[in-house]
């Protein structure tokens, strides 16, 4: 399919449409306040890894702005596995928490599927569990969604009308962005190709895409000449490049480059970031209303 093209590219502001989803999860909570419940979510770093300190301090600050119970569980980087399991474990039985997210990476003692799996999957909101992986992957709705590509898909269907029958390409194929991605665009009706950076001629690929998501992890990979006209492009890469000027974060995505040949495009930052928590609280509201229903109803 074809898009008519424009005076270049339409910047996709996920700011914006997160603080429109935040400002709702914000109602809805003081809805939920009201009648006696808090949604609650717990976040568990493990180390002190400088990127997510910053990550799970951004968390902690939204939750709380939303009116959210918020407790952050900060481990040394010697915590043992049995430990961490343990910690969640006890959050699975706090009904004051109604959703767990395990700041990743790990350490590598620690054995992720092991943590991830320990996870009570009502409280899943990194939506990370192997049985709501699975429940994505046939096509099942009553999962909890990965929130990068829940992120992802909400910018698309608010720029798309219909995204039925489009060629869309994934660029990445980990648990946490490709997969899910390919299959949340496949539940939508889109032909899809998963790539890599190990797939052969990528950029040959993408350029079939109508919608390019590109997570691949390395700064400035999709240039101009990988873009077809008129494409829609989610970047959802996030490299911090070492500058004279000091450090700068940029996509994986050549943003200039890219602009002039698409239709749309997420920037860096700004674009697929800020999604990502707003729909971490979405997933937190939705796992609370569940847990809710399920207490009236017994």
């Amino acid at each position: 399919m074809n898009f008519p093209m424009s005076a270049g590219a339409v910047m996709i502001n996920g700011k914006a449409v997160a603080k429109v989803m935040t400002n709702t999860i914000a109602r809805e909570v003081a809805t939920l306040r009201a009648q006696g419940i808090t949604p609650g979510l717990a976040v568990v770093l493990v180390g002190d890894d400088p990127a997510s300190t910053i990550y799970v301090r951004s968390k902690v600050r939204k939750t709380e702005a939303v009116g959210m119970h918020s407790v952050c569980h900060r481990l040394p980087a010697d915590t043992t596995q049995q430990a961490l399991l343990a910690l969640i474990h006890a959050l699975n039985a706090d009904r004051a928490i109604h959703g767990i997210l395990v700041q990743l990476p790990l350490p590598p003692h620690i054995q992720r599927d092991a943590v991830l799996d320990a996870i009570d999957p009502a409280k899943d909101v990194d939506g990370f569990h192997v049985l709501n992986v699975g429940k994505l992957a046939v096509g099942r709705t009553d999962g909890m969604i990965p929130c990068t590509p829940m992120g992802c898909m909400i910018l698309l269907r608010r720029f798309l009308p219909s995204l039925s029958g489009l060629h869309a390409v994934v660029i990445g194929c980990s648990n946490i962005v490709g997969r899910p991605m390919a299959r949340l665009l496949l539940n939508e009706g889109c032909t899809v190709v998963i790539t890599h950076l190990q797939t052969r001629d990528v950029a040959a690929e993408a350029r079939r895409a109508d919608i390019l998501i590109v997570a691949a992890g390395h700064a400035g990979l999709v240039r101009g000449d990988w873009v077809k006209p008129g494409a829609v492009v989610i970047d959802v890469g996030i490299n911090r490049i070492d500058g004279t000027n000091g450090p700068t974060i940029v996509g994986d995505v050549a943003f200039d480059d890219v602009a002039d040949h698409a239709r749309a495009i997420t920037p860096v930052p700004g674009g697929v970031g800020p999604m990502t928590i707003a729909c971490l609280l979405q997933n937190t509201l939705r796992a609370a209303n569940i847990a809710t229903s399920k207490d009236v109803t017994l």
